[in-house]
């Protein structure tokens, strides 16, 4: 008697053929690296994740978590970003720039006026613009990354140019602002407040200090931002629109959508993140420099791509993202804890951008044929 297959079309279900998430995949392949890095600095009498010190009380390597978290807190905050734009079909190679940009205007309202009891040496505007409440200097910064994506997402969607033509005119533009707003010159000595934005303790201080570190509110807003865009991504109208979008975007505009009005949105977002790492890095930092952002847009985009994200469009996810980020910053880590030398550490990266592009094109070869 033949199996009944009603509802199916005709075919009936194979439990073999089901694939797992493509996280998963992306999982266990931070997992591989993680052991491998391991293994090697165990090899050189020392230890990749684990204090090897007998007179410091730590089970982990304290100063190398510190700084991989760092790493993939603020660039991976643009890549929550970068993410959303490649979903829809898009580039954006202005993010690093952006952050730039952000950067030296925002640190301009963000100073204080005495240093060590004398007037602010680097002092870019009047008494009016120093010692100002800090939620002065974060909007202004916001409303810097707003004005970079909107500008960006108008160019793609009403003028009808390559998103890489459009975004990489905004890279070069703002990068000149950077450069133009000081003559060149670094921008600081921010208020206390504003300081306290990336080196202060928010998470210490809502569990009571069970989870404490100083300097890890980068990692907290970058866990809190991608957990609200998976949250949009997966849930809500403006997920569904954006994957829409990058799968066929005439078959998005037949079914109602609006496409020019959905990708200047998303560019906006992306700009708006660039301008959130630009704060907390400034406030990280102390100060701003007109190259600060050099190639993290790059950066960006291969956490993107390593975590999963099609630059064919409409397929990825921010869960995949954020593990791409985290893949990146243990690399770069790792590298440094084996004493490669920088520019082979280029090169090694450079390499792991092609192959996951190449692995990109050969999931997207498979499925074609089925």
């Amino acid at each position: 008697m033949a199996e009944a297959t009603h509802g199916l079309g005709g075919l009936k279900y194979d439990p073999a053929k089901k694939t797992r998430a493509p996280e998963w995949n992306v999982f266990a392949a931070l997992v591989l690296i993680v052991v491998i890095f391991e293994v090697l600095n165990r090899l050189n009498g020392g230890s990749f994740l684990f204090n090897m010190r007998d007179n410091v009380d730590a089970v982990f390597n304290q100063q190398r978590l510190d700084i991989m978290i760092l790493q993939v807190a603020i660039v991976g905050i643009i890549a929550l970003g970068v993410t959303q734009v490649i979903i829809v079909g898009g580039i954006d190679l202005s993010s690093g720039s952006v952050v730039g940009a952000t950067a030296m205007i925002v640190m301009s309202f963000a100073q204080t006026a005495m240093v060590n009891g004398n007037p602010n040496p680097k002092a870019i505007f009047g008494e009016w613009a120093m010692d100002l409440p800090v939620i002065v200097p974060i909007a202004v910064g916001l409303a810097c990354g707003l004005l970079a994506g909107v500008v960006n997402g108008l160019l793609v969607a009403y003028t009808r140019i390559p998103p890489f033509i459009a975004t990489l005119g905004m890279m070069v533009s703002a990068r000149g602002v950077a450069r133009w707003w000081s003559n060149g010159q670094p921008v600081s000595f921010p208020t206390e407040s504003y300081g306290s934005l990336a080196n202060g303790d928010i998470l210490g201080s809502v569990t009571f200090g069970v989870l404490s570190w100083d300097g890890q509110n980068p990692a907290v807003v970058f866990v809190m931002l991608a957990v609200l865009i998976h949250v949009l991504m997966t849930y809500t109208l403006y997920g569904k629109r954006s994957y829409a979008i990058g799968s066929n975007e005439a078959a998005a505009r037949m079914s109602g959508i609006n496409v020019d009005r959905h990708k200047v949105l998303v560019y906006t977002i992306a700009g708006m993140m660039a301008a959130v790492a630009a704060i907390l890095l400034t406030s990280k930092n102390l100060t701003a420099q007109a190259g600060m952002g050099v190639m993290y847009e790059l950066d960006a985009i291969a956490m993107a791509v390593i975590g999963g994200v099609s630059l064919a469009g409409g397929r990825g996810s921010i869960i995949g993202t954020v593990l791409g980020a985290a893949i990146f910053s243990v690399i770069i880590s790792g590298f440094t804890s084996i004493r490669l030398d920088a520019y082979y550490q280029e090169m090694v990266k450079g390499a792991i951008i092609v192959a996951a592009v190449v692995l990109d094109q050969w999931r997207q070869k498979n499925r074609a044929r089925g």
